[in-house]
Formats: C-alpha cells, sequence, structure tokens
C-alpha cells in the first residue's frame, strides 16, 4: 500500500538553492559567483526536464532536420530534436549569467565566447567557463530511457579582459571548480560536487524545485554492477575482456543503457564500474574528455571512486583538444584496482614479443591507440613495455603512441 509522505519530512529540508549558499559560507573570500552559476544550471535543468517529460507530446522526438535533411553535430554524429533544444537551453541561461566568460559544448564546433560588456554593467567576461553535454543519451528519449545532462566548471586562466582561450578549458580534471550531471529518470536529479563531497538533489514538480535527497554521496563497500557495450568487448584493448570474466566469475549482474549518465549513477549508488575502452574501430576512445570524461572523473574521485584512462589516471590528463575523445573506465576503487592489475598484466604479455615468442605479436598492435598530436595520456617508460629493440619494433610498425 502507498503511502503519502508526511508533510513533516519536507519541512526544513533544503532545496538547491539553498544548499549552495549554506556551502558557499564554508569558504573564506567566497563571493557567491560559483553558487549563482550553479544555481542557473539547475534552472536551465528543469526547463530541459520539462520537454523530455514531454517529448512524446510535443512533437519533439526523433532527429532534427534543416533544408530536408538532418544535422550532424561537430563530432559527425546525428543531432536529435532534443539535442538541439537542450544546447539552445543551456547555452542561453548560461550566456545571461555574469559569471559565465566561455561555454564549450558538444553540440557546437567553437567556443561560445560570452561578453558581458554591453549589458552596462561594466563586467566583461565572467570568470568561470562551461564544459558541458546538454544531452547524453538523446538518442534513448524516443524508447522512454533515461538521459541526462554533464557539466564541468573551470575557473579561467586568461584576463577577464578578453574573450576565453582554449587553455581555459583545457585543464586537468582535477582542477575543476564544480562538476556534476543531471539524470532525467523515473525522478530528475542534479547531483554536483564543488570539491567537498558529492550531494544529490530530486527534482519536486510539484512546486519546482530540487531537495536535498541523497547527501554525501559515496560509492558502497561492495561493488555488485559492471556496465560495457558487450557488443565491443572482443574488439577491446587486450586486458578488458580477461577483467569482465573476472567479473562474471566473481557475481557481478551487467547493467548498460548506453546513457553514460544512467550507467555512472546506478554504478554510485549500487556500486561499480563503468567501462568504455578503446576499440579497433576507435582506439583512442569514443567519450568526450572535457564534457563527459572529465566531471565524472570529478565526481567519482569526490565518492571514494577513480577513474582511469587505459594506463594513466583521467584526473591528471592534460587535454590538448575541445572536442578530443577519450577511454573511460570510472567507477569503485577496488574494481579499477582490479581493472588496472588485468591491463598491466596483458600490457607486460604483449609488449615483451621478443621474450614472450612471436605469436604475442598482433595483439601488440592493439595497444597502439594514441595519435601523438592529440593524446593526453603518457608514454608507457621502456622499462615496462620490455626491451629496447621491442619498442623500436612498435614505433616502426606504427606513427602512433600507447596508452
Amino acid at each position: 500500500m502507498y503511502l503519502r509522505p508526511k508533510l513533516s519530512a519536507m519541512i526544513g529540508a533544503n532545496t538547491l538553492q539553498e544548499f549552495v549558499v549554506a556551502r558557499q559560507a564554508e569558504f573564506a573570500g567566497a563571493t557567491g559567483d560559483l553558487s549563482r552559476l550553479l544555481t542557473d544550471i539547475g534552472t536551465a535543468a528543469k526547463m530541459v526536464n520539462r520537454h523530455v517529460n514531454r517529448a512524446g507530446l510535443s512533437g519533439i522526438l526523433g532527429t532534427h532536420q534543416e533544408n530536408g535533411s538532418g544535422t550532424r553535430n561537430v563530432q559527425g554524429e546525428a543531432q536529435q530534436k532534443l539535442d538541439v533544444y537542450a544546447d539552445d537551453t543551456f547555452n542561453r541561461v548560461l550566456g545571461s549569467c555574469l559569471k559565465v566568460g566561455g561555454i564549450v559544448s558538444e553540440e557546437q564546433p567553437d567556443i561560445i565566447h560570452v561578453d558581458h560588456t554591453e549589458r552596462g554593467q561594466g563586467k566583461g567576461y565572467g570568470k568561470y567557463v562551461v564544459c558541458i553535454d546538454p544531452l547524453d543519451g538523446s538518442s534513448n528519449v524516443d524508447v522512454n530511457i533515461s538521459v541526462g545532462t554533464i557539466f564541468g566548471i573551470h575557473k579561467r586562466r586568461s584576463p577577464l579582459t578578453g574573450p576565453a582561450t582554449p587553455q581555459d578549458f583545457m585543464q586537468p580534471a582535477k582542477d575543476l571548480v564544480a562538476a556534476g550531471y543531471v539524470l532525467y529518470g523515473s525522478s530528475t536529479m542534479l547531483v554536483y560536487s564543488t570539491g567537498c563531497g558529492v550531494n544529490g538533489f530530486t527534482f519536486d514538480p510539484s512546486i519546482g524545485e530540487f531537495f536535498l535527497s541523497h547527501p554525501n554521496m559515496k560509492f558502497p563497500e561492495e561493488s555488485t554492477v559492471y556496465s560495457i557495450n558487450d557488443a565491443n568487448l572482443d574488439k577491446s584493448i587486450p586486458g578488458v575482456k580477461p577483467y569482465v570474466k573476472d567479473c562474471r566469475r566473481r557475481g557481478l549482474t551487467a547493467r548498460y543503457t548506453g546513457a553514460l549518465v544512467a550507467d555512472f549513477h546506478r554504478n554510485l549508488i549500487q556500486g561499480g564500474i563503468y567501462m568504455y575502452p578503446g576499440t579497433d574501430a576507435k582506439p583512442g576512445g569514443k567519450l568526450r574528455m572535457l564534457y563527459e570524461a572529465q566531471p565524472l572523473a570529478f565526481l567519482a574521485n569526490q565518492a571514494g571512486g577513480k577513474t582511469r584512462c587505459h594506463h594513466q589516471d583521467l584526473l591528471h590528463a592534460l587535454p590538448t583538444s575541445l572536442h578530443q575523445r577519450t577511454p573511460l573506465f570510472t567507477g569503485h576503487p577496488s574494481e579499477i584496482d582490479r581493472l588496472v592489475q588485468a591491463l598491466e598484466a596483458q600490457k607486460a604479455t604483449v609488449l615483451n614479443p621478443i621474450t614472450q615468442g612471436r605469436k604475442h605479436a598482433p595483439a601488440c598492435r592493439r595497444l597502439v591507440m594514441c595519435n601523438p598530436t592529440s593524446c593526453p595520456h603518457d608514454i608507457s617508460s621502456p622499462s615496462s613495455l620490455g626491451s629496447a629493440s621491442a619498442l623500436a619494433q612498435l614505433k616502426t610498425r606504427s606513427s602512433f603512441q600507447m596508452l
């Protein structure tokens, strides 16, 4: 039998705005600028939530059309109607925030510069830049599966008198001042961190507010779930398949929706690991560094988890382009440690063809992953690759670097 929540349960509950302002007081010298920005993100999320919930009734399902043909984003992916709406909404709301100096969106090829000098307040450009995926997993909307928004906020390094530069956005994940996501599902949740833990807020549509529902979120002590596109398992880098077999042996359950936010959120609540490794077809990975991988790496770290991009801690990886792609492994720390052991064991085997025999040589080629002009990852040291001659063979075989 359904029991109606008591009114007293809501009394004293923190709204998103109340919580953000209260946390602001904990930081000496805080100006409230970041608080205002986070509140504006919550406002935009409410607007997107309304259209996601009414997508089947308001004619905004399917692909976006212009001049009789479907549009594509900067990555060449087909844009859904809701992709375009969510992008317009967040850009409009963030562009009106005096604290924002620039935006990088998955749906836009270049930086969106935000100049406030003509607003009569002499503000110039804001001191924060926002990296955002306005609607992650948008193809799921047509089949009524959860979708989300992912965002990361950096403090600018360039002078505020001029437009934001690419270097303002291309900072390591560890330098984010805030990151979070919005999950549009059976209920709508906004989860964020400013570097002092992770907190989740559930949207109450009856009064139009986000209320604190999941304070101090942490990965559970034990893992129960792993998430990976099983169709790509045989094409993944060596080490991933043995690890997945180990997950199955230990009784972990496979759960994968194709929506990064939904899978990450489940694994945060239930304990688990999300994996999107490089493959033969996409050796550099598929997910975007700035507005997908970095914000989730920041959140995972704050929730007691870990994140890797193949053989490097993603928190410290330095991006080199605005729409750079990356492999991603994020989740429960013990699962990441097990995965790293499997990757290292396989790397030690396949990267020493001289000592192990030529039967391993084909596998070596599958570890050659990154373009040297766009890869943020460290090159493995010669000592970890076997003999110098083996390393020379690998370099001769390809102009790429290894993750």
